[in-house]
């Protein structure tokens, strides 16, 4: 296992660009209260529950699957995903901070949303990265398996909605579903591991 030195202006810039719009998207959902899929979504749901803000769930929940990052695939990966990670944690507040909506639709909050953070995780994937937690674990089912990425994730996303219905209305639910649906279509259809990851970042 290697460490990459250093990363690139191309890499840091694609990685800005994805923590800037993955925090984008955690920004839509918790303007309209909504949930989403994955480790960020049980994220979002304590940060409803508990008087904990987004980010420091995020990164609690991400630690074990740092730790399967760096034994499945490298250390340039990891450090990355940690700083995708971090980045999410550190940008979301901030931006629900300075941004106000007047009015926003929970169906258009949750299409917003999806989009955003869609393809937010494709520009951190491109650059070798992912936003942590089952993000990790879908990129190596992908590569030993080939079953896509974005689908892979949907698949869990209905244990997230699930214990969703316990916090939200069901409306809240239904919405944040479509965004779910919205961000892993997304990535479903507009990324390949095979065609982006470079060898390096494998093993």
């Amino acid at each position: 296992m290697t460490l990459k030195s250093p990363i690139s202006i191309y890499d840091a810039q694609g990685l800005a660009f994805g923590i800037l719009m993955a925090s984008l998207g955690v920004t839509f959902l918790k303007a309209a209260a909504l949930v989403t899929g994955q480790t960020a979504g049980a994220a979002v749901l304590l940060s409803y529950l508990l008087p904990l803000d987004f980010g420091v769930f995020f990164v609690l929940i991400s630690l074990p699957f740092f730790w399967l990052s760096w034994v499945r695939r490298s250390a340039s990966f990891t450090l990355r995903t940690i700083t995708a990670v971090v980045g999410i944690s550190v940008v979301s507040p901030l931006l629900g901070a300075f941004i106000r909506f007047e009015t926003l639709p929970p169906f258009l909050a949750a299409i917003l949303a999806g989009a955003c953070s869609g393809v937010g995780l494709i520009a951190l994937f491109r650059h070798g990265a992912s936003a942590g937690g089952l993000g990790i674990l879908a990129l190596i089912v992908e590569e030993r398996t080939g079953f896509r990425t974005g689908w892979f994730q949907m698949c869990f996303d209905a244990v997230i909605f699930a214990l969703a219905l316990l916090v939200l209305p069901l409306d809240g639910v239904l919405y944040s579903c479509i965004g779910a649906m919205v961000l892993n279509a997304i990535i479903g259809w507009n990324f390949r591991v095979a065609q982006a990851m470079p060898a390096q970042q494998v093993g």
